[in-house]
């Protein structure tokens, strides 16, 4: 078992990660820790309260964030410009399973990183709580990612459908406070409001989460109905 792991599925993890990140996964990694460590030991050294919970969710919010944006939203173009995707239409089926699997594939990558990530919190300054951390960041992270995908397939551009994820989270997260707590897709359920009692918050983050699941289920259905129409992307 563990020479057909090294000797198929390992080599076939590494081709889909490849492809995935477009070649650049390593330099995607060395990103997300670098900007986790920048933020984290800025907080720390600042003048502000010592970093708690809530501020951990926010340090690895955004590698997550960066980890899934790209291979999201420029993976269609990818394809096009590699002549890759042609040979995925030639196969029955064959473009909504392999696109499943990549997505499914990079939330898992991103899961593992968040969870070394926040190892490193530990050397920092104290352990929060990883795996479920970990849990409700991925929330958001795979809202994002299957929305960028979503308009990749409409676009089929990285940069237009970069341009307006872009455009939408920041106005998102400007607004964050004003369209209501389980809208707000960077909700942070570590971080609870203090006009709130702590049972509307834990129904508010509930319905919160509810809300960014389906959505991301929706995005993903939808960006593969969209690979139907092989016309759109030959």
């Amino acid at each position: 078992m563990g020479h057909k792991i090294r000797q198929y599925y390992l080599p076939l993890l590494r081709y889909h990660l490849r492809i995935i990140f477009g070649g650049k996964f390593i330099y995607f990694v060395v990103a997300s820790v670098g900007l986790f460590l920048l933020t984290s030991l800025l907080s720390l050294f600042g003048e502000g309260a010592f970093p708690n919970n809530a501020d951990v969710y926010g340090f690895l919010l955004f590698p997550g964030l960066l980890l899934i944006f790209y291979p999201s939203a420029f993976g269609i173009q990818n394809e096009l410009d590699a002549k890759t995707l042609e040979l995925s239409f030639g196969v029955p089926d064959y473009r909504y399973r392999i696109w499943l699997a990549r997505l499914l594939l990079l939330l898992a990558t991103i899961y593992f990183t968040l969870i070394l990530l926040g190892l490193l919190s530990w050397l920092i300054y104290y352990p929060p709580p990883l795996f479920e951390m970990a849990f409700q960041l991925m929330f958001p992270i795979a809202f994002v990612g299957t929305l960028a995908f979503y308009l990749s397939t409409l676009i089929r551009s990285g940069s237009g459908t970069a341009a307006v994820v872009a455009i939408a989270g920041f106005a998102i997260f400007l607004l964050g406070e004003t369209i209501g707590g389980r809208w707000n897709i960077f909700l942070n359920p570590f971080s609870q409001n203090q006009d709130m009692s702590l049972a509307l918050w834990v129904e508010t983050v509930y319905y919160n989460r509810i809300i960014l699941g389906v959505g991301t289920a929706l995005f993903t259905l939808g960006g593969l109905l969209n690979l139907q129409r092989r016309e759109k992307f030959m």
